[in-house]
């Protein structure tokens, strides 16, 4: 199993801690990220990767080596800190470029059988919106299975974390490995997924980006094809 793992802080605070214990238990591969560190340019909106292709976006090298590391992988692990009840503006950042893989313009056909998990912390509240904030593109991506953890650890850092609430985080990070390694190489597309991309193929079959018409037709998409299928 592959695992890469993008932590949307530099630091290695309690979402680190938490997201590395899932990795961990998963036991696979892992290769990790830290942004900003890794990578930390905004998108400058030159909408290049929409209407012609994502390598004249001017950060496609800086970015390469995570979207490889991301296709190859087997689970997507996110892990970002509350930031004013979102996840943080590295991660946001981040996330912006992949804004071509949505299956509204050219999702990558891998991701239609991987795992996602998304885990954020907070000393007080907003997890479950900053956990939002990625969940929502695993889903556009195509990703069919995405498990969400937020955990209020009433603490500014993972030492600071109590022992009782410790307890319960190794048995939730437990729990969520266990169902990843269960469905590993078995997630199969719902029937949201399917239904939006059958949405997305009635609006790619009327052709109004070029880029993304020939992408679908290239893979058979606008015929019997299917992304969560070996095509």
């Amino acid at each position: 199993m592959k695992i890469a793992v993008i932590n949307g802080q530099n630091h290695k605070g309690s979402t680190y801690h938490i997201g590395k214990q899932v990795a961990d238990k998963l036991g696979g591969e892992v290769t990790e990220f830290f942004l900003p560190r890794d990578f930390g340019d905004f998108c400058v909106g030159c909408t290049q990767c929409f209407l012609k292709s994502e390598t004249l976006c001017p950060h496609y090298e800086r970015l390469k080596k995570i979207t490889e590391t991301m296709d190859e992988a087997d689970v997507l692990i996110f892990t970002t800190p509350v930031y004013v009840y979102h996840c943080t503006g590295s991660m946001k950042a981040f996330i912006d470029h992949y804004g071509y893989r949505w299956m509204v313009h050219r999702p990558e056909q891998k991701m239609f059988t991987k795992q996602a998990v998304v885990i954020s912390t907070a000393a007080g509240s907003g997890t479950k919106s900053a956990n939002k904030d990625i969940a929502d593109s695993m889903f556009f991506w195509g990703v069919p299975k995405t498990y969400r953890y937020g955990v209020n650890v009433r603490a500014t850092n993972y030492s600071g974390v109590t022992d009782e609430l410790k307890k319960k985080i190794d048995k939730k990070t437990t729990s969520i490995a266990n169902k990843v390694k269960k469905n590993n190489g078995k997630v199969k597309a719902g029937l949201k997924t399917k239904g939006f991309f059958f949405i997305m193929r009635m609006i790619q079959k009327s052709g109004w980006n070029e880029a993304d018409k020939n992408y679908w037709a290239e893979r058979g998409w606008n015929g019997k094809n299917r992304p969560w299928k070996n095509t």
